[in-house]
């Protein structure tokens, strides 16, 4: 058995316990030049909310706050636009793979790939309990860690940890938020070397592409295609008042030479 503590309330483990009544738990005591992205890869933007469970410790389909609703994935993370309350979520869609990418530190000299890879995959397996086969790929590409978990419906046992859970007790643990009893978090070592993490973000690619709209892109992401929208704008208006100026001068050019002309046949 493993200990839950969120401030004055314990929760005690079988295992590794479901993301959906991990977040409710946590609520309840509380009350973001590497390898390219699948397209429908999509990160969590919302964070910690309220859940609702299914009594097995599945995420809801349907999850809302007061008069707000949205759909979820298996992982618990939005994968819609937010609506009223009346919107359908018909099933609750799977999170298939799981893109875990962390950054290390500076240093002088990369990390062994082999040492890391093998770190990665004994950490996973023996502290969150998942399967090795889920564990697809561990790539380094210095400073960049990426991790792959991949675990569709007809591969999962109802044994089987589930990824969405060992992702989040992983995020949890390399930012120093462990979730597990009188544990700091996960020290990273590799061929006993402390490794220092920067920065992790974990994407989500469920099996049903994300129904998302222009309307739900983040701040910075508008930001940077009004930038773009204008300079293409900006672009085309000097281009054309270049070409009427030019145009002027040509004209004037050509009626000096035939005033010219004229003066000297006069």
């Amino acid at each position: 058995m493993c200990g839950l503590v969120m401030h004055n309330a314990t929760f005690w483990l079988s295992l590794v316990t479901s993301k959906c009544l991990l977040m409710k738990a946590e609520v309840m005591g509380s009350k973001s030049g590497r390898r390219e992205k699948p397209k429908d890869a999509f990160e969590d933007t919302d964070g910690l909310y309220d859940p609702e469970c299914e009594n097995s410790g599945a995420f809801k389909a349907k999850q809302c706050n007061g008069t707000t609703c949205w759909c979820v994935n298996t992982a618990g993370v939005r994968r819609t636009d937010k609506h009223d309350t009346d919107l359908k979520c018909n099933q609750l869609v799977r999170t298939t793979w799981i893109i875990i990418e962390m950054k290390h530190a500076e240093r002088d000299t990369p990390l062994n790939a082999e040492s890391l890879r093998k770190f990665f995959n004994e950490t996973i397996t023996s502290r969150y309990l998942l399967k090795g086969q889920y564990i697809t790929n561990v790539l380094y590409e210095k400073p960049y860690i990426t991790i792959d978990l991949k675990q569709n419906s007809l591969e999962k046992s109802p044994e089987d940890v589930d990824i969405a859970d060992v992702a989040y007790y992983f995020e949890k643990d390399v930012k120093g938020q462990s979730i597990f009893h009188n544990s700091v978090g996960l020290n990273v070592s590799i061929d006993n070397e402390p490794v220092k993490l920067e920065k992790t973000v974990v994407y989500y690619v469920d099996e049903i592409a994300p129904e998302f709209s222009m309307k739900s892109l983040t701040p910075g992401l508008i930001a940077v295609i009004v930038v773009i929208v204008i300079a293409i704008v900006t672009a085309i208006v000097v281009l054309v008042l270049t070409r009427r100026r030019k145009g002027k001068y040509v004209k004037a050019e050509v009626k000096e030479m035939n005033e010219m002309h004229r003066g000297l046949n006069a």
